[in-house]
């Protein structure tokens, strides 16, 4: 895979990649995971958000996003990569990328319990007690600046 890293805030998108941003949350925490919930929650349109993603050529192979809450924290949160392209870095790589875009800030997250350990290899420490959403156990976690 030759993949490229890229990302751009709501007004620099072009319609068809956020669509396939879009179409691979939907296909990993909708149906994949089994979870009717409000995917499309409004925030993917805040001005200072920022959209992240991985291409292969011009197919998106994984994404997250990137909010600034209201005390300023930056918060990293629907990751996801396509299963064609998992175990093969692609979301290591987009953690990378984000947390880059976050230098110098806090940043928080939920992470499912699962993939804890996965997000402490950027730092990330577990800040709160452990809660299910949409039936899937998550758990709150900071990476300090």
């Amino acid at each position: 895979m030759a993949i490229r890293l890229l990302s751009a805030v709501p007004a620099d998108l072009d319609l068809p990649t956020a669509y396939a941003m879009l179409r691979l949350r939907v296909d990993v925490f909708v149906v994949e995971q089994d979870c009717p919930y409000p995917e499309l929650d409004g925030r993917d349109l805040e001005p200072d958000a920022v959209w992240v993603w991985a291409a292969d050529d011009d197919t998106v192979v994984g994404t997250l996003r990137i909010l600034t809450e209201p005390d300023g924290t930056r918060r990293i949160g629907r990751v996801a990569t396509a299963a064609s392209a998992r175990s093969s870095g692609v979301a290591s790589d987009l953690m990378r990328h984000a947390l880059g875009l976050c230098t110098g800030q806090p940043v928080t997250l939920d992470a499912q319990e699962h993939l804890e350990s996965w997000y402490e290899r950027f730092g990330f420490t577990r800040s709160g007690p452990r809660f299910v959403e949409d039936g899937i156990p998550h758990v709150p976690m900071t990476r300090l600046a």
